[in-house]
């Protein structure tokens, strides 16, 4: 499984706008984020990543 790399941010944008996304990452290892967030610049929507996997699901689809 491939976790969120840095090298995603050139192919990732905002699902719901398709605007661009800036990267923070709060933890990583090597190359590979494990804790952070997207923000898309465009809307001011974010985007979890958790145990390395962004969560690019609307924010009212996340928690059911």
């Amino acid at each position: 499984m491939r976790l969120m790399r840095h090298d995603l941010m050139e192919i990732l944008v905002c699902p719901l706008c398709k605007g661009e996304l800036t990267l923070t990452a709060t933890r990583e290892e090597t190359d590979e984020i494990l804790e952070g967030s997207l923000r898309c610049e465009a809307c001011g929507e974010t985007f979890p990543i958790e145990d390395g996997i962004p969560n690019m699901m609307p924010p009212d689809l996340r928690d059911q």
